[in-house]
């Protein structure tokens, strides 16, 4: 007899966490399935440990990696430390279409990718909202700003994100804790930008989801850097250190590590989801457990697998796929796009203070209040000054006299780089593989997915723009890069199970809910309809809270 709670969440990381956080404040006994290992912040975290005292000074051991990790280290934080955090390739195969090109990084553990994630957080305006209906590119979302503010600015205030207020349309500011200080390249590209295009163009620090003062029982951060190896004095924000233990606060929260949840059950009797079925990732057992809501917080792909893989005679081709859209739309942010220069012999006296956490952003002014005639939508840049010591591969020497050589500073340097909007493309999907299967028994994936002309040409206007910002800086030995990053390696893939207000075009309703399947919610990026430029983690988790919310009032009316 299968186990029965009042909701179950899938997935343990950024969303999942907020579902866990909001379901059980709310009174709900809530399961949470993660597929990966637990993690123990004082056991598996391992920022402080200095490259000096790691075996393979920091770089890992690049046979095992390239045996056991082959897409995973692509990514710059699948190192000698933070490899742990990341899926072993082999066991978790994916497949991809002839002349494709796709990059997919996971993480499967208590906390899911919000441990190694970026930490940038930026809010969505309506020139989001409102560009597939104007434009005619994929479906009109089904809210608007207005519909999201109050969230984003619950979001905010829980987790902490340091930012400054600029008062810009497009890039709507938020509830923020005192900026991080800018260096001083970084405050003379504030100035040239502003006066040479004043109006169009700004940079201000990063928005990240990183303290800057006790928060909530928190600690401010201390700049000591690889933040993508975890963080034990919990100054960023994960599920791990944050939403979790508030879900476990209040005594409703179940985690059950090592569950691959391989299908959500459907009832044909009540046309409802009765709960899912989960195979032991040790021990290959399966096991059912039921509820009356269930949230699907896998990732953009791993929920609409999921989904895909749910059939019965009532969904053939996946569960909630009446619109036949299910694993359709897939989306990333272009990368590529860039440029960065030097400022010899200028602020000589100046040196970075720790390791700072964060960069600089130019919000994007493409497309925003005049049309470009190449292409629609935009893109926003980040990037930022840094300065380091003499490479000791560079230059020859021995003794002290070659040691003190290489505490000295080499010139300041200035990076910009852009993120794109990918354009949502029906075509660029995913669907189950008919021959490969995971470790577990559980198809493959497979992904066909390619950039559009429209991409790419944003990737070639990033890289132009940051060059002329370089140049009009006083920037010297100015070097760029037009050449797009293969798709998912931005890793902010979204899509698959987007919102809409046709049913016939879209699988969920804009609470999140699937349209034929009331107690089914997806909040991951699966749900998103287009992707914006922006880093998207803080919609998803304002999303989730406002899903949780409304699903909360269904289930206590009894209409779930």
């Amino acid at each position: 007899m299968a186990t029965t709670y009042d909701a179950i969440v899938v997935g343990s990381g950024i969303t999942g966490g907020w579902a866990a956080k909001e379901l059980t404040e709310k009174g709900l006994r809530t399961l949470v399935l993660e597929a990966g290992r637990d993690m123990v912040p004082e056991r598996d975290y391992n920022e402080h440990v200095p490259v000096w005292e790691q075996h393979f000074r920091g770089r890992g051991d690049r046979k095992k990696l390239a045996a056991e990790q082959p897409v995973q280290k692509e990514c710059y934080a699948c190192d000698e430390m933070g490899s742990k955090f990341f899926v072993n390739d082999h066991e978790n195969p994916y497949t991809k279409a002839a002349g494709t090109d796709f990059t997919f990084i996971r993480g499967r553990h208590v906390g899911g990718r919000s441990i190694m994630w970026g930490r940038q957080v930026y809010r969505w305006s309506d020139l989001d909202f409102e560009a597939n209906l104007k434009d005619g590119h994929g479906v009109d979302w089904p809210i608007r700003y207005a519909d999201i503010a109050p969230w984003y600015a619950y979001v905010e205030r829980y987790i902490g994100v340091t930012g400054a207020k600029e008062g810009l349309a497009q890039l709507p500011d938020g509830e923020f804790l005192p900026p991080m200080p800018m260096m001083p390249p970084e405050e003379h590209m504030r100035s040239v930008i502003t006066a040479k295009w004043p109006g169009e163009r700004t940079l201000t620090i990063g928005r990240a989801a990183i303290l800057t003062r006790p928060h909530n029982g928190r600690a401010p951060c201390h700049y000591c850097g690889p933040c993508e190896r975890g963080c034990i004095t919990r100054s960023y924000f994960s599920s791990l250190n944050v939403t979790l233990p508030a879900a476990r606060k209040t005594g409703r929260l179940a985690l059950r590590p090592d569950s691959v949840v391989e299908s959500v059950l459907w009832d044909a009797k009540r046309r409802r989801v009765r709960g899912v079925r989960v195979i032991d990732a040790k021990t290959m057992q399966a096991t059912e457990f039921e509820a009356k809501v269930v949230f699907l917080c896998a990732s953009a792909l791993e929920s609409a697998r999921l989904m895909l893989n749910s059939t019965s005679a009532d969904w053939p081709t996946g569960i909630a796929n009446g619109s036949g859209e299910l694993g359709c739309n897939l989306m990333d942010h272009t990368m590529g796009g860039r440029a960065s220069g030097t400022f010899e012999d200028r602020w000589t006296d100046c040196a970075p203070f720790g390791s700072r956490p964060n960069g600089i952003y130019v919000p994007r002014f493409r497309n925003v209040t005049s049309a470009h005639p190449d292409f629609i939508r935009g893109y926003g840049m980040q990037g930022g000054a840094s300065r380091g010591h003499v490479n000791a591969d560079e230059i020859a020497g021995f003794g002290a006299d070659y040691k003190q050589a290489l505490r000295a500073w080499g010139p300041w340097r200035f990076g910009l780089g852009g993120w794109g909007e990918c354009l949502p493309n029906h075509d660029n999907r995913i669907t189950l593989d008919p021959e490969v299967k995971d470790k577990w028994g559980i198809p493959a994936m497979r992904i066909d997915a390619r950039w559009g002309d429209n991409d790419v040409k944003l990737v070639k206007d990033a890289s132009s723009c940051a060059a002329e910002m370089l140049e009009a800086a006083g920037a010297k030995d100015i070097r760029t890069e037009d050449t797009p990053t293969p798709m998912g390696l931005c890793i902010h893939e979204m899509g698959t199970a987007r919102m809409g207000r046709d049913p016939k075009t879209s699988v969920l309703n804009g609470w999140n809910q699937a349209h034929e399947v009331p107690n089914l919610f997806v909040t991951d990026g699966a749900c998103m309809t287009s992707s914006a430029c922006q880093n998207p983690s803080i919609t998803y988790m304002a999303l989730t809270a406002r899903a949780v919310d409304h699903a909360v009032g269904l289930f206590k009316r009894r209409e779930l």
